[in-house]
């Protein structure tokens, strides 16, 4: 399972390796979003009410499952380290301690968040029609919560051992599903009625549930066989989590108070939201696949005492992510017309446009964002992101709290808040590497 570390591509071909690593994780990463667009494309042709009660939902449940990442994080960087040292049955104990974790979590989850639906979709203006169907939405996807948790600490696992190619063949394949049944069931066909926005939601289930259970078996075959999980590797586990939960729930206050700010504007300011929000969350997925590659470099290096290779990586992996930054920004640009076509209701379109341009100038900075979470995720360095993440949200928070509800430029207003929420994200991820303030953790 252990590569030499005196064999390992990245020391004679460091863009070739980073590159073949990070190529599968973008395209696995990517085929999420792309379902969530699908999602939306879907909901655009059912009117203004279901795409924002999608995006209400979709919201909330990102603020459910994002906040148990550290489950495929965590796993990613102990696997990771425990392949740089030669410790197989480590990397085994921590792939089948994050499994178990990730199931009685999501059972967990889904009972606890059951009573709060109609709480969570008032808190996010949604009115009543909204409110309703996004209830419906929200019921049935919590179904799926154990399989979306276990599918995290799976793919980190996978991710860990440097193998990226099984979590691509299974999210592309579940996300085809995904998409295949979203047609059956939105739409109806023969016996199948249609089902609207519930529709969306089972097809989710049954495809992350096949997902789960396809990687979680991957898993144990590339490890060579499971090791029972002790409550050593939980109670490492629940540390990293501390940090990372709060971290990603801090992420997420963000993203909800900025939905529910644009929400609160108005039905079509709620929908326009829900468009750019899902494009930017294609983005960000796609700029993730350097962040990934380069927390199961660095984790390995560093767990093989060779913190001059891990900065060399850091150093390489910043470069691909500011160029791949500003290629999205330019794309984004010329394809506003497309955006607009597939994703926006047409009262909805001057509203759009209006804040289009703004999301697209934000990636490169997203992507340097991006990039230094995956090297700090690599180094262990879990508390300094969440006190840089803390920060940035309760400043990106106060001026959505006090943005005011009756001045036409508002909406605007918010994606120039979130532009500077990514910007104090991206320096104080850098300035941790060069020079490296505090105690960090790339230093010779």
């Amino acid at each position: 399972m252990k590569p030499s570390l005196g064999e390992h591509p990245f020391l004679e071909r460091p863009h070739r390796t980073l590159f073949g690593l990070a190529l599968p994780v973008l395209i696995s990463l990517v085929a999420e979003p792309v379902t969530g667009l699908v999602d939306t494309a879907f909901m655009a042709r059912a009117g203004g009410t279901s795409l924002a009660a999608l995006g209400v939902g979709t919201v909330l449940l990102s603020g459910l499952f994002w906040a148990f990442n550290f489950l495929g994080i965590g796993t990613q960087t102990s696997v990771a380290r425990a392949l740089g040292s030669g410790d197989d049955r480590g990397a085994r104990r921590a792939s089948s301690t994050a499994a178990l974790t990730a199931l009685l979590l999501g059972v967990a989850l889904a009972l606890l968040a059951w009573p709060w639906i109609d709480a969570a979709t008032r808190f996010m203006g949604a009115d009543a029609t909204m409110a309703m169907e996004a209830r419906i939405y929200l019921e049935i996807r919590l179904f799926g919560a154990p399989a979306i948790l276990l599918l995290l600490a799976s793919f980190g696992a996978l991710r860990g051992l440097q193998d990226m190619q099984t979590p691509l063949r299974i999210a592309v394949g579940l996300n085809l599903l995904n998409i295949a049944l979203d047609y059956l069931l939105v739409f109806g066909a023969g016996p199948v009625r249609p089902m609207g926005l519930a529709g969306v939601a089972i097809a989710s289930v049954i495809s992350q549930w096949g997902g789960a259970v396809l990687a979680f078996f991957a898993a144990q075959s590339r490890l060579g066989g499971r090791a029972l999980p002790d409550l050593k590797s939980v109670g490492e586990l629940f540390v990293v989590g501390r940090d990372l939960v709060v971290r990603t729930g801090s992420l997420l206050l963000f993203l909800l108070l900025a939905t529910r700010a644009s929400t609160q504007l108005g039905e079509m300011e709620g929908a326009a939201h829900q468009a750019i929000r899902q494009s930017w969350v294609f983005g960000a997925f796609l700029l993730d696949a350097w962040a990934a590659s380069a927390q199961s470099l660095i984790g390995f290096f560093l767990g093989a005492g060779e913190t001059g290779t891990a900065r060399r990586v850091a150093g390489i992996s910043c470069g691909w992510a500011l160029l791949t930054g500003l290629l999205l920004m330019f794309a984004m640009l010329g394809l506003e017309s497309g955006a607009i076509w597939l994703l926006v209701p047409p009262p909805a379109e001057s509203i759009f446009r209006s804040a289009w341009w703004i999301a697209a100038i934000a990636q490169p900075l997203n992507a340097l964002s991006f990039v230094t979470d995956g090297i700090h995720w690599g180094t262990g360095d879990y508390r300094y992101l969440r006190n840089v993440m803390l920060l940035s949200t309760v400043t990106g928070a106060v001026a959505l709290m006090t943005l005011p509800t009756d001045w036409s430029g508002s909406f605007v207003l918010v994606w120039w808040i979130t532009v500077a929420w990514i910007g104090l994200r991206a320096i104080f991820g850098l300035l941790r590497i060069w020079p490296g303030i505090g105690a960090a953790r790339l230093q010779v």
